[in-house]
C-alpha cells in the first residue's frame, strides 16, 4: 500500500504488540470503531520509516493541558497541534508520535472510499512541529513519550533484515 504524506491509516495490532510497551504507545482500540487514527508523513532522511502522528477529539482536555503547559515554560508548546479533521475540533498529539514501516500499517481512514483530509496550512504545521521536536530529539531535548531515536534505529536494523 503506498503511503501518502498528510493522510490518516491505522495500525496494526501486531506492531502494538511488538513495540507497544517498550515505547509506549497508545493502545489499538476497536470498539465497533478502530481507533485511533494516525496523520501519517515520510521521514525525510529515510522514506522507509513512517511518523505516526494519533489524533483525539479530547479537545477541550489537551487545550486545558496546553494552556497550562504554556504558561509554566513561558512559550508555544510543541507537544499539540490543534485543528479541524471532519468538520470536528481535534487534537494532534504530537507528543505521542511514533516511527512505523508500511508493513505495520492497517488501512487507510476513508469514508465511503473517500480519504480524510484536512488543510494544507494544518499538515504543514503538524509536520513542521513534529520535526523540530524529532531535531530537539536529537539534542537529548524529550517532547515525545517514547524514546524516537531508538524507536527509529530498532526499526530500521529489524527491518533491514527482513
Amino acid at each position: 500500500m503506498p503511503i501518502e504524506n498528510g493522510k490518516f491509516y491505522f495500525i496494526s495490532n501486531e506492531f502494538i504488540k511488538k513495540y507497544g510497551i517498550k515505547y509506549n504507545l497508545m493502545q489499538n482500540k476497536e470498539t465497533g470503531n478502530k481507533r485511533p487514527c494516525y496523520f501519517c508523513f515520510k521521514d525525510r532522511t529515510n522514506d522507509t520509516i513512517i511518523w505516526f502522528v494519533p489524533i483525539s477529539k479530547q479537545y477541550e482536555k489537551y487545550k486545558s493541558i496546553y494552556e497550562k503547559k504554556k504558561l509554566k515554560i513561558q512559550h508555544e508548546p510543541l507537544n499539540f497541534v490543534f485543528g479541524i479533521v471532519k468538520d470536528e475540533n481535534a487534537v494532534f498529539l504530537i507528543q505521542n508520535m511514533f516511527p512505523t514501516v508500511e508493513k505495520y500499517i492497517d488501512e487507510k481512514y476513508q469514508v465511503k472510499n473517500n480519504d480524510i483530509t484536512i488543510s494544507r496550512p494544518l499538515q504543514k504545521e503538524i509536520i513542521e512541529k513534529a520535526e523540530r521536536v524529532l531535531r530537539l530529539e536529537k539534542r537529548n531535548i524529550h517532547i515525545a513519550f517514547s524514546n524516537l531515536t531508538d524507536f527509529k534505529k530498532e526499526l530500521l536494523d529489524s527491518n533491514s533484515l527482513n
